[in-house]
């Protein structure tokens, strides 16, 4: 709503300019200029006529002087009267005035009038809310697509990013396995895959989703995802120095003073207090295997 506004305001703004600026602008200055040059013109024919008939010797030398000192008088008089008379040419003030304020109130009143007034509201900025049922018939509806076109890794992968949105983890797994060409070149979708698989199996990362975790992070050491669920992989096995060894490295990777810092710092230090009680049994430091 408020960039409407903005927009609007900015537009009546612009409009308000090219029409006022005329009428407020005095009169061209050429305008008076013309005048004397008119004036100007006139006493030059009248001293003219004044000579010729001073040659024909239709006046005297004394008529002849008093006539043209007349003239220039006269001249002086009319082009100090022009500097001095009034406001020459006052702008349209009272046009300008209605104009300004007639223009932003008529705007308002025709948008109020035909507009779509609850457009501007911030709610109707908003996407529609979709219900549950709603997304169960859209995944539904593509989980039927995918089956007439079982090549579209696309659609695979769309399928399974809902089915683990909507918890149902092991329709989620089938659907990453269907897609899991592609899945094996991105650090993000091995992550996401091996976190649906240990969550069809009751939660655990021992076994296969160890293994994707493995692979995730052989293309990119440092991919969070896989640092967070490897390290956690690491802790349920027991091995706890390559949790830290792992949560230490994605650490580095997050705001100092985000709660997601300060929870993977106290996972760390839980670690840690385990590596060495499990060192103290063994009569050794234990040694974490890279993963």
């Amino acid at each position: 709503m408020t960039g409407f506004l903005i927009a609007a305001a900015l537009l009546v703004a612009f409009t308000l300019l090219f029409l006022l600026v005329p009428l407020l602008r005095r009169r061209a200055e050429g305008a008076e200029a013309s005048r004397a040059a008119i004036n100007a013109g006139i006493y030059r024919d009248q001293l003219a006529e004044l000579e010729r008939d001073f040659a024909a010797g239709g006046l005297s030398p004394a008529d002849y002087e008093e006539s043209r000192r007349e003239l220039q008088r006269r001249l002086i008089e009319d082009a100090g009267a022009g500097e001095t008379a009034g406001p020459r040419a006052q702008p349209a003030r009272k046009s300008a005035v209605l104009i300004g304020l007639a223009l932003p109130m008529g705007a308002a009143l025709i948008y109020f009038a035909l507009g779509n007034i609850p457009a501007l509201s911030p709610q109707s900025a908003q996407a529609p809310k979709v219900t549950a049922q709603q997304i169960e018939e859209m995944v539904a509806k593509l989980a039927a697509r995918m089956e007439q076109n079982p090549d579209d890794t696309k659609g695979w992968l769309m399928l399974a990013r809902s089915y683990k949105a909507m918890e149902r983890y092991e329709e989620a797994t089938r659907a990453f396995g269907k897609a899991e060409k592609a899945v094996n070149e991105d650090p993000h979708l091995l992550s996401e895959y091996a976190e649906a698989m240990a969550l069809a199996t009751g939660g655990s990362l021992r076994g296969r989703p160890s293994e994707l975790l493995a692979r995730a992070l052989k293309l990119d050491p440092n991919f969070p995802d896989a640092l967070v669920l490897a390290g956690t992989a690491a802790f349920e096995r027991e091995d706890y120095a390559m949790a830290v060894v792992l949560w230490e490295r994605l650490i580095k990777q997050l705001p100092p003073d985000s709660e997601d810092t300060k929870a993977l710092a106290e996972g760390i230090r839980n670690a840690r207090a385990a590596a060495q009680r499990q060192g103290k049994k063994s009569g050794k430091r234990p040694q974490g295997k890279a993963e």
